[in-house]
Formats: C-alpha cells, structure tokens, sequence
C-alpha cells in the first residue's frame, strides 16, 4: 500500500530501510512535507508519519545522528514563542513511567526554547523504539531508535466508520472495510477516476473508492443482489427491504453523487463499447465457496453457435471455471483499462502446492505486488496487482504469460485449471469442517 501510495504522491523507501527489514519503522525520502501530509490521507496501514530527525543502533548513535541534524531544520520548532511535548512509542514492549521520563530527560543537550504544553502543545516530538518482532524474547536494550517530529496520523479511523458492521446493505462476501481502503491505494485511486468491479456484488469495493473522489459503476450476474431482492444476509432478517441496494450504500456515507450504476451483465460477456474506459478495476471475484462461480450458457447453445445455427436459444446459467474467471479477467482489464491504469483483485491458493507459476498474466499488464492474506494453516488468498503497460491488441486477447512465452489462453486440463480447481475444493473442505 505505502509503494502504491509513493508512485501516486512523490518519494521512495530509503536505502537505509534495509537496516531493519521486518521493523514496524520504515525510513522514506519524501520531497516535501505536503506530499507526506497527502500519503497520510490515504493509507490505512500506517499509523504516523514523522520528520526524522536521528536514528542509531543504541542511544549513543541516537544522540550522535541528532547532534549533526542541521540546526536550520530544528530552529523554527524550536523557538522561545512555540509550546511542545515528547512523548515515547516502544514496539513490543512497556516502559514505566519513571523509564519513560529518564529518556526524556537524556535529550536537555536539544535547544528546545519553548514551553512544556502536554494538553495542547504546537509541535509533538517522538523517541520510537523497535524491540523486535519476537513477544516471547524481547530485549533489554532496543535493536533501534529514532526520535523525529511528528506530521499527521493515518487514516486507520476508516476502518471502524465503514465497518460492515453498519452498513446498509451487505452480503454474505461483503468485503471488510481495512482490506477495501488497502485495495483501492493498492490500484491509485484518485478523484476523478473511474471505477469498475465486474463482480460487484454489494459494492463494497466501490465505497472505498467513492471516498477518494473516483466515479464507480459495476455489473453482476445475479439480479437479485443488484437490484436488492431476495434473502438478506443480516442475522435476524428474513427478507431484504425495499431500500437496500448499492445506492443506498454511497448514500449512507454521503457519496452517492459519485455513484454512475450497477447493471446486470455477465463477466465473460463484456457489454461495454470497444477503447480505454477505466482507470482501475478493483474486485474480489467469486471462489465458488460462499459465492457461485456462474455465466450465462448452455451445452445446447455452445453445439449451435459451433454449427453456425441462428437458432434462439434462452440462455441459462452454467459453471465458470475459477481459471477461467482470472484468464477473462485479465483479458478485460488488458482491453479497457487506460495506460497506466491498475487490476486488483484476489487469488485464492492452496499453500502446499503454491508456486508464483499459478498467478495468471498477460502481455499487457505488469505485475506490481502479490500479496498473502492468511486464512488457515493451508490456505490463503494472494491481492494481486498489475498495470496496464502496453496497448491491447486483437491477437493477444488469446493469449497469457508463462515463463517468458505466451500460450493459448485457455487450454483444457492446464495446470492452471487443475490447481483451480483443487483450490476450491479444499477451501470448501476446510469451511465445512471449521462449521463442524
């Protein structure tokens, strides 16, 4: 999320972020205060950002690396008219308060000439000390220290006042607020942007975006939840109201004038005109688990189309490999995204049997980041997501990437198809025997 953020806002992970590569603590060279301000308004992941003004191994490297912070940089903080406090965060440990004030006390050697305001105070400097990642074998002494003035908080507040929990309407998949904020950062959501899940379900995915100022729309093959009918998902309601819809969703949370439509359509029978329409599509397809995996078709329709037949034929729902719903995916988004623009989605895996081999691809769309939700012991679901690199033409739409060579795009009894469809059956395993 925060390299997504980055490439949207200006700045990189600095070098010396190898220094501790599973610290909680992440060192970034940002041009400017504003652009930190403008990551911070959007991450859910980070918690505070801050002007890093020394870091070391001990508390000696700390005041060394303070000592040489140029002085320029700390005066207009530091003034005789400005109120401050500082106050300690340590990961993986409690300090008392008696520690606490002691470490405090070490940096009187800092010009501070302004007054103590601990309620209110204009500048908020912090002492962040990392003692690991390991709870059972925490150590006397931090692995690192840095001390720093802090700028502005993340965006974590979203998680609790989008919950699901308070939403309208909801489904039986209906995507968990952090995960739906982490996606639309992950695909470099921003004002003005269109928006598209083709498995739109209860449209969760669009809030997240709706809320950065992007325009959002999506189709489904099931009427019902489009159109908010049928049985509700809610614990003691029988029958969904004549108001729950996706609608009604952006409405609750004030967005609703940036909600384009949701339409009725089939995934693998895309309805829109040809050329570049969005600049991102985010979506969770269905795994054939809690959600069907289904498209419109019939063996009888695919034997007259096979002879050329003009025969009407009332289309019916048949199954759609989960190989299939990524391949089509891919070709979709290689076709109508813009240059430039991103596909997030998840990928459910089989642990024991995983390798990056399985992750679909496609001539036009780079690979950014895969990313592992755990969900037990054996499975998982990986948030992928790429970027359209290069314009989609007719003869790649059959075609994706393996091993530096393009194949056909579907093939019967593929290794694709078989992990597929292995991964869905021991997903399906799994949820029965954890409801058992």
């Amino acid at each position: 999320e925060i390299t997504s953020l980055l490439s949207l806002y200006g700045g990189q992970f600095s070098g010396e972020q190898e220094i501790r590569v599973n610290s909680p603590f992440w060192i970034l060279n940002i041009p400017s205060e504003d652009m930190a301000r403008g990551l911070m308004k959007r991450t859910v992941c980070a918690k505070s950002i801050f002007e890093l003004w020394g870091h070391g191994r001990s508390a000696e490297e700390l005041y060394v690396s303070l000592k040489n912070y140029p002085m320029d940089k700390m005066v207009p903080y530091l003034e005789s008219d400005s109120t401050y406090k500082v106050r300690i965060h340590t990961f993986n440990k409690t300090l008392t308060q008696a520690q606490k004030i002691k470490k405090i006390d070490a940096l009187e050697f800092l010009p501070f000439k302004g007054k103590v305001n601990l309620k209110n105070p204009e500048h908020i400097f912090w002492i962040l000390e990392d003692y690991g990642m390991d709870p059972n074998n925490v150590p006397e002494e931090p692995f690192h220290l840095y001390f720093g003035r802090w700028i502005a908080d993340g965006q974590r507040e979203l998680i609790e006042s989008y919950s699901v929990k308070k939403r309208h309407f909801i489904g039986n998949t209906s995507m968990d607020a952090c995960l739906s904020f982490i996606m639309a950062n992950h695909g470099r959501v921003k004002p003005n942007d269109i928006v598209y899940d083709p498995f739109v379900g209860t449209g969760g995915l669009l809030i997240s975006s709706a809320h950065f100022g992007a325009y959002v729309c999506g189709t489904d093959i099931d009427y019902n939840t489009i159109h908010g009918l049928g049985k509700a998902s809610r614990k003691n309601q029988k029958w969904r109201g004549p108001d729950e819809n996706i609608r009604a969703n952006l409405r609750q949370y004030g967005l609703e004038k940036y909600y384009l439509d949701a339409l009725v359509s089939d995934s693998s029978r895309p309805v829109w005109r040809k050329g570049m329409l969005f600049d991102a599509i985010i979506t969770d397809p269905p795994y054939g688990i809690r959600e069907a995996t289904r498209r419109m078709g019939s063996q009888k329709e695919t034997v007259k189309s096979a002879e050329g037949s003009t025969e009407n034929h009332i289309l019916v729902s048949s199954s759609y490999h989960l190989s299939d719903i990524f391949f089509d995916l891919l070709k979709f988004a290689a076709e109508y995204l813009v240059m430039g623009g991103r596909l997030v989605y998840w990928l459910p895996i089989y642990k024991p049997e995983y390798t990056e081999e399985i992750i679909p691809r496609h001539p036009c769309l780079k690979l950014i980041s895969n990313c592992e939700q755990m969900l037990s012991s054996h499975t998982s679901r990986r948030l992928i997501t790429m970027e359209k690199v290069k314009e989609f033409k007719d003869q790649e739409q059959s075609s994706y990437l393996l091993d530096g060579q393009y194949l056909p795009y579907r093939g019967h009894n593929s290794f694709r198809e078989k992990y597929f469809s292995g991964v869905t059956k021991r997903i399906a395993k799994e949820e029965k025997d954890n409801q058992k």
